[in-house]
């Protein structure tokens, strides 16, 4: 049982502090809106767009390939993390912030101005996937330096919770691009949202990043860093000393990553896709449905930041993956009913065991690197966790349904990641409380 804590523990939030969590909450969901929104558009509109010539002949390859752009955005993460890993261990958190939400929301504007295949031929897709490049890298840059924003402005016993709000902007993120996307297909006949409402969404983004590039800049760079530079101990090579001195820590920040990432993308893109190819379930019930799963990600993530603070960021990580694992043999026999309260009911359950494994993480990853390397540590950590799980899961949970016609084997596959996690947070020794300041 934990102790109880005492009167200062118990403080209420300084003013620099409220800022910092809007800040990193703010940025993050915007970051994520942006993101997801590509991510659900190719999952309905862009294969016939994008990918005529396919679609022609065989729509379910032209789906296939539609799925797979989201995965090539996530090759070009670990190149954003190392370029704002180094950066942000050297110059700082809050340039490298603003940095990848300008060029995030750039790209994302792009690809709601850009023609389809019909106007200037295979020209497009490669400009659609060149911008979703872009968006990978500034991806991989992002989440590192919301998640030290955050963690490193926390008091020490709610660095979890503290941690969890830069989390959190993935299910917001994903409320807002699902909730555009809810309200435009619901406003347009699908001969309207095909020839110009999906561009709406991506357009959107423009006053978005706008707010958040003007919440960001009010903010105070991170304490532990101010602290880092005024007793000069940056390192010159942060990237080589973080393979040098931490590869093992890099490697398993990656493995605990996969399976909620995987998990994360089946209820973001391909749960929309399966709701209405396979089950013909109406569109704007499938998007409606992914927004209230999308609620139940953010409490739940918010529950297990501050449920690590008692009791530990790796049995947190755990009990989710143990969730996740037991859940996937109800969920897809509950989808596969084809009625959409049962499908929002199994898919709002899962974002238990999602928000468990997710809460925590920012915090156990700060709490796993030291400071001078710390930027560059967590953001390659987190992006090749998201190669090895996120990336490519709507394709590959696409092509499983295509060759054994059986949602189960999704399940399983989902399962297996589960395991390599589980096995991942286990070979952690428990953070919790690790010192994150400068060593003497």
């Amino acid at each position: 049982m934990a102790a109880p804590l005492s009167v200062s523990e118990r403080r209420p939030l300084s003013t620099e502090e409220r800022k910092v969590l809007l800040s990193t909450l703010a940025g993050t969901s915007i970051e994520w809106y942006d993101f997801f929104i590509y991510a659900q558009a190719a999952s309905l509109v862009l294969a016939p767009l994008f990918f005529a010539p396919v679609g022609e002949t065989s729509p379910g390859l032209a789906t296939v390939i539609s799925l797979a752009t989201i995965g090539i955005s996530f090759l070009f993460r670990p190149l954003g993390a190392i370029v704002a890993g180094r950066y942000g261990d050297k110059l700082g958190r809050k340039k490298m912030l603003v940095f990848t939400l300008v060029t995030m929301g750039g790209a994302t504007a792009l690809i709601g101005l850009l023609p389809t295949y019909a106007d200037i031929g295979l020209a497009a897709p490669i400009v659609l996937m060149s911008l979703r490049i872009v968006q990978g890298f500034s991806a991989g840059g992002e989440w590192g330096g919301a998640a030290l924003m955050a963690v490193e402005h926390a008091p020490v016993n709610r660095r979890g919770l503290f941690g969890a709000y830069p989390q959190i902007g993935v299910p917001i993120g994903l409320v807002l691009a699902t909730g555009v996307l809810w309200v435009t297909t619901s406003v347009t006949t699908p001969e309207q949202f095909e020839a110009w409402g999906w561009r709406v969404p991506f357009l959107l983004s423009v006053m978005l990043v706008g707010l958040g590039y003007l919440i960001r800049r009010s903010v105070e760079e991170s304490p532990v860093f101010q602290e880092m530079l005024r007793r000069k101990k940056e390192s010159s090579a942060p990237l080589r000393d973080l393979f040098r001195r931490n590869a093992k820590e890099v490697l398993l920040t990656a493995l605990v990553f996969v399976a909620n990432n995987a998990a994360g993308y089946l209820v973001i893109a391909y749960f929309i896709s399966y709701g209405t190819a396979e089950l013909g379930l109406p569109r704007p019930s499938v998007l409606l449905a992914t927004v209230v799963a999308a609620l139940g990600w953010l409490v739940f993530t918010l529950y297990g930041g501050a449920l690590s603070d008692r009791i530990g960021r790796v049995r947190t990580f755990q009990i989710g993956y143990a969730f996740v694992f037991v859940w996937m043999v109800p969920l897809f026999a509950l989808i596969d009913l084809g009625n959409i309260v049962v499908f929002t009911l199994a898919i709002f359950v899962l974002t238990f065991g999602l928000g468990l494994s997710y809460g925590p993480m920012s915090a156990m990853y700060a709490e796993l690197f030291p400071v001078s390397v710390r930027y560059s540590g967590v953001s390659i950590g987190y992006a090749l966790g998201a190669i090895l799980g996120g990336a490519f899961a709507p394709t590959i949970a696409e092509l499983l349904m295509q060759n054994t016609g059986w949602s189960g084997s999704v399940g399983i596959y989902i399962m297996v990641l589960c395991v390599v996690s589980f096995a991942g947070a286990a070979a952690i020794k428990e953070p919790k409380g690790t010192d994150l300041g400068v060593s003497p």
